[in-house]
């Protein structure tokens, strides 16, 4: 069966994207969000794994997959999956968890795969207005599917270790790969920065993070590709400023994390302009 995805901005609620896809033989490389990925699996089952624990996700059921955490997603069964995804900002949730005299702080889902019916139908119904282009039905029905997500599903965010020498090696290993998309040290010259050593900072920041030193580059080469086709910025000149070789890896990361190619993502966002690339 044919693949096909669109990605777009929510019409009505900022900080918000929408993903609507079928996919076979894709496969989500490990990756994290800088926000929160909510979806609904419509047909078929999504397979991911989650910080380490394989989750299965059918028809009916709603996916929660938290802030920089590292996962994954590929088809459970041959048939593959389709879902309706939306990708709401931390600022976004904690703002409406406020709103509702939760606790101080990030939201967070200790469960990734929820059976509920209520705010399954209430995603989707917010999904296709906002598809429609319908901004105030689907900027009143996201944020009361939001409101209920965190009701409903949504905990304290467990308390974080106390900070080691590890870890604050690992803090100024991720600094230093935000500072150096373009031109990242080796893992021996990371090391060095950071006053440790290899191997030890490698297992740290994998323990850390979910995702070895360059694939976290990668995820991070991504997320600023991301905002710069927004600012509508060609395809090609976006791989040269973040660090790819040329648009054709650009193209690659991209769709393995964002699902589409970038081309797509850009007139999905209406920064796209022609001439700019003939990818799709």
């Amino acid at each position: 069966m044919k693949e096909q995805a669109r990605f777009w901005r929510h019409p009505a609620v900022p900080e918000t994207d929408l993903l609507k896809a079928r996919y076979v033989t894709h496969r989500f490389t490990r990756h994290a969000h800088d926000g929160y990925a909510i979806g609904l699996i419509v047909e078929g089952v999504e397979e991911f794994d989650y910080s380490g624990t394989l989750h299965r996700a059918a028809a009916g059921e709603v996916v929660l997959v938290n802030p920089d955490t590292a996962h994954t997603g590929q088809a459970g069964v041959p048939g593959g999956w389709s879902y309706r995804m939306l990708y709401p900002s931390i600022d976004l949730l904690a703002g409406i968890a406020a709103e509702l005299g939760g606790p101080y702080g990030t939201p967070h889902f200790p469960r990734q795969v929820v059976r509920d019916d209520h705010v399954a139908a209430l995603l989707a119904r917010a999904h296709r207005a906002a598809e429609r282009g319908d901004a105030l039905a689907a900027s009143t029905l996201s944020r009361t599917l939001f409101a209920r997500l965190l009701t409903r599903h949504a905990a304290p965010r467990p308390p974080s270790a106390p900070p080691t020498g590890g870890r604050k090696a690992v803090r100024e290993a991720i600094d230093l790969l935000h500072d150096s998309l373009v031109d990242p040290p080796t893992l021996e010259e990371l090391a060095g920065a950071v006053g440790a050593r290899p191997f030890p900072l490698l297992r740290a920041f994998k323990e850390a993070t979910g995702l070895p030193p360059h694939a976290y580059l990668t995820s991070l080469r991504v997320r600023r590709a991301r905002s710069l086709l927004l600012a509508g910025m060609p395809p090609a000149r976006v791989a040269a400023e973040v660090g790819f070789t040329d648009q054709a890896h650009l193209n690659r990361h991209f769709k393995r994390v964002v699902g589409v190619p970038p081309a797509a993502y850009q007139r999905a966002a209406g920064t796209y302009k022609t001439g700019d690339s003939t990818s799709t």
